[in-house]
């Protein structure tokens, strides 16, 4: 399932270029891409694939990536961290961590801007994750934080898990399964580093951009925690699109509401990296 939505050629044209490269992981490098928008260049984002910890990776995310590049004005790291069920929990928090360890040095170092974390579905869970872990002194915390339909809540039950938990693409089923891959023990389900969103202390995080689909099973999780960011005192912007289903960004190529919230994460990453040029 590491195949791309549209030719990968053809999404990188408008881009500067394209890097290939390797970044640090846990446990070795990894396979990364770098996606570097034209013109000048507003510090960096790691982007966390979705797939359910378990598939996806550099092709299926490629096109995303360029758009996300191009609306923000960042150059954006697209990591292919360790995958289930070959590499259970937390393998894929430990990569994204080491993986916005060394971007940040990278920022720093090219763009004099900060670094923001961006994902969907398990990628979003990880964006959260990193944020959270960021915030307690595993990596420099980003300056925002960009998550499309996570998954943030673990064994926590939502109505829409009911409402849309089969026959809208991803079913309630398919979720259990996807656990049952990344995870490693009963315990790791109340593990905060896979249900962020059960996280006692939600204060202090960077700023959230949070973006669901209405007919998802996980809408109402992203909406659970766009509030719980609000009520700890944090700055969150809320969008849920109206009859998309889950990982419509895949499909943005002919799914108007996929480039849609391309250009909305993009903006407001834009907007996050200009404090930033101003100190």
């Amino acid at each position: 399932m590491d195949t791309p939505s549209f030719p990968t050629a053809l999404s990188s044209l408008p881009l500067r270029r394209v890097v290939a490269l390797s970044v640090p992981g846990a446990e070795g490098d990894l396979p990364a891409r770098l996606f570097i928008p034209r013109g000048r260049v507003r510090g960096a984002v790691l982007y966390l694939h979705g797939g359910g910890f378990v598939h996806c990776g550099l092709n299926s995310h490629h096109g995303m990536c360029c758009r996300l590049a191009r609306a923000s004005g960042a150059a954006v790291l697209l990591v292919d961290y360790r995958l289930a069920p070959e590499h259970r929990f937390p393998a894929a928090v430990e990569d994204s961590l080491a993986a916005l360890r060394w971007l940040a040095v990278l920022s720093a170092r090219y763009w004099g801007g900060g670094v923001a974390v961006a994902g969907d579905s398990a990628g979003g869970n990880l964006a959260a994750v990193v944020a959270q872990e960021a915030r307690n002194g595993a990596a420099p915390q980003p300056v925002m934080q960009l998550l499309y339909y996570p998954t943030l809540y673990g064994r926590r039950l939502f109505p829409s898990h009911q409402t849309y938990g089969s026959g809208y693409f991803l079913s309630r089923r398919s979720m259990e399964w996807y656990a049952d891959q990344y995870i490693s023990a009963e315990p790791d389900w109340d593990d905060t580093r896979f249900a962020p969103g059960e996280h006692p202390d939600l204060s202090g995080l960077p700023p959230a951009v949070i973006i669901t689909a209405e007919c998802d099973p996980l809408r109402d999780e992203g909406a659970a925690y766009a509030q719980a960011l609000s009520q700890a005192g944090g700055r969150v912007f809320y969008r849920c699109y109206p009859g998309a289903l889950h990982a419509f960004l895949n499909f943005y190529a002919f799914m108007p509401y996929g480039k849609a919230a391309l250009r909305l994460g993009g903006k407001a990453l834009r907007c996050s990296f200009r404090p930033q040029e101003r100190r």
